[in-house]
Order: C-alpha cells, then structure tokens, then sequence
C-alpha cells in the first residue's frame, strides 16, 4: 500500500498547494469589500470586477502572497493545538455557523425576483454535456468534498472510538454533504439570473460574477462579506483536515514533535505549492504544464488522476487484501446485511466505475 500511501499524500500536497491560495483570494475580496476598494454598495459592470480580479489578483502576487500567508498562519495556529483541541473544536464552532449563513443565504436569494428560472437552471439537466471528461470531474469532486482518496478519512477516523458506528458515520457525512452542495447550489443560481449575469464556473462564477449579483443586492456589500466569509469558513475547515494527513504521516514516519511537523508541512507548501500557483497568474503566467497553469495543474492532477488513482487501489486493497479484517472492523451490533452489502459494492463495482470513467476519459 506504500504506492497508494504516495499518491495519495502527493494529491493532498497538490490540493493544498492551490487550495490555500484561494484561501488567500477570499481574504483579499474580504478586505477590499470592507476597505471600499471593491465598491459593490451600487451597481457595478463585469469590467469593473474584471478589473479588479486582475489588478488584486492577477497583478499583485506580493498581495496574495500576504493574505496566503495569513491563511496558513491561522491553520497553524489551530493545528498546533491538535485534532481534539483544535480541529474538532474548531469545526464544532465553524460548521454551524457556516450552515446558518448558507441558509440566510438560500433564503434571500430564492426569493428574489426572477430567481425561478434560475432554480429552473440548476435543477433541469441538460444531458447534451454528459461526456467522459464530465465523469472524471464529477468524480474528482465527490473524492474532494468526502474527502476520500487522500488520507483525511483514515486519519481522522483513527481518533473515533473503538465502537464506533462506521457505516452509519459514513452515510451521514455522505447525506449532510450533498445537502449542504444542493443548498449552495439555491444560494448561488437564483441571484445570478434574478439580476442577469452569466451562470459562469470556477473562480470566474465566485470572484467575477457574484460581486456583481451582490452590487444590485440591498446591502450587498454586507451580503458580500457574508458569502466571503462563508467561503472562508469551508476553506478553513477543510484546509485544516487536509494538512493533518500530511502531519501525521510525517509524525510517525520520523517521530519528530507534532510543532515541528506543522512547521515543516506548511514552510515546504507554501513555499513549493502556494507561490508557484500565487505567480502562475502573473510572472509566471506562460509556465505551462498539461496544457494548463501552474495553479491549475495542480488541481488537475490532483483531483482528476492522483484521487481516482488511490481510490482505486484503496477499494481493491480493501476488497481483495483486507477482507475479513475490513468487515470485522465495520460490524456493529449484528448489521451483517449491511456491511455485507457495503463489502461487495467496494470490492466490485466501485473499483469496476472508477476505471471505466478513467480509462474512457483517455480516449
């Protein structure tokens, strides 16, 4: 299992290597909104945030890089006190508040005017885009959101206890997640056509779009910290889970103390993840790999080739090397039917799914 062990460590370095400046964007909208240099309290034009975006974003590394670094200090700052006393703790505060600013959220803007033909967008699929490439994403981002193919499951559950309801843990992580993605989906597609704009994707739909859905908002600029702070919450929680794996790893494999740990997985990201991807939207914007940006390599291969990779090995680890091990693990108070169920659907059709999806994304 040490090859899976390695890509799955190599797609949490690659996460993280981009997720954290994204991080480091949100501040950055954050304290312009407030500071007034992104002005959305009146109408704005896609010009104005586009121009924002590259002057902020795209032109001022040095400014990223601060707010990055900021992002990562107050990681570590929770990370040194540990899963229990700071992760946990920090979630167990976190995640509510997340939930009650998404719902404040969902609440106004599926009730602005002409928000239902954006719920008519969002919910009426369109299956003249269903292709290969289509799966691999949808995939990339189930193993991303579940946290599944990089570590963060099995380090975190290490610290449950012995008894432990596994199967019922998992279904409830996987039913809370979609619930939260459905509603995030009311939050944002209602408002983008209530007040015209393009229902665009990645950082262009976030950072480009919504200001200007915000600007035609009653106190949109308070509507904008918000969002941005919302984002910055899910942000947080999630970069915090993803580093942990790296930390540990590298705890048990040279037994060197948990501060240290933090200090050289942070130090090594920021400075081989974090800045190429912060100077891939600027100085080193020509710098290409697969076709893509530095920052956006990272997320490809990541999320559509190393996740798919140690998911696969990992289900066929478990259904072929594991067995009786796996299910004892999972038994709980007689539910054989169950995990029985659950052991087949590992053993066969998930590795079976996985390597359609990727195989046919290759041709």
């Amino acid at each position: 299992m040490e090859t899976g062990r390695l890509d799955g460590l190599l797609g949490a370095f690659g996460i993280m290597a981009y997720y954290m400046v994204l991080g480091g964007w949100v501040i950055s909208y954050i304290v312009n909104i407030i500071g007034g240099n992104l002005d959305i309290s009146s109408p704005v034009s896609s010009e104005v945030t586009k121009s924002f975006f590259t002057e902020h974003i795209e032109n001022s590394p040095w400014e990223i890089a601060f707010y990055t670094f900021l992002f990562v200090v107050v990681n570590q700052w929770i990370l040194v006190k540990g899963v229990i006393g700071g992760i946990e703790k920090a979630a167990k505060y976190l995640m509510p508040l997340l939930f009650l600013f998404l719902i404040a959220m969902v609440v106004r803007n599926v009730t602005l005017p002409g928000a239902m033909e954006g719920i008519t967008f969002y919910l009426k699929p369109d299956f003249s885009k269903i292709t290969a490439e289509l799966f691999v994403f949808v995939l990339g981002q189930v193993f991303f959101t579940l946290s599944l193919g990089f570590g963060v499951m099995i380090t975190l559950s290490s610290y449950l206890d012995k008894n432990e309801n596994l199967v019922q843990t998992a279904v409830i992580t996987a039913i809370t997640n979609t619930i939260i993605a459905v509603l995030a989906g009311f939050m944002i597609f209602p408002s983008l056509f209530s007040f015209g704009v393009a229902p665009d994707s990645g950082p262009t739909l976030v950072f480009q779009s919504l200001p200007i859905v915000f600007s035609h908002m009653w106190a949109g600029s308070v509507f904008a910290v918000i969002f941005f702070s919302l984002l910055l919450i899910a942000a947080l929680t999630t970069s915090l889970t993803i580093y942990e794996v790296l930390i540990t790893t590298i705890q048990e494999k040279t037994k060197i103390r948990r501060t240290a740990a933090i200090t050289i997985v942070l130090a090594a990201i920021f400075i081989f993840g974090n800045i190429p991807s912060i100077l891939s939207y600027g100085p080193w914007k020509d710098v290409s790999v697969f076709g893509k940006n530095i920052f956006d390599a990272f997320d490809y291969i990541s999320g559509n080739i190393l996740f798919m990779l140690t998911a696969l090995g990992s289900a066929l680890f478990v259904g072929f090397v594991m067995k009786d091990e796996a299910k004892e693990e999972l038994l709980y108070k007689g539910n054989h039917t169950t995990v029985n169920i659950w052991f087949a659907y590992v053993k066969y059709l998930v590795p079976l799914v996985i390597l359609l999806i990727f195989v046919s994304n290759l041709f």
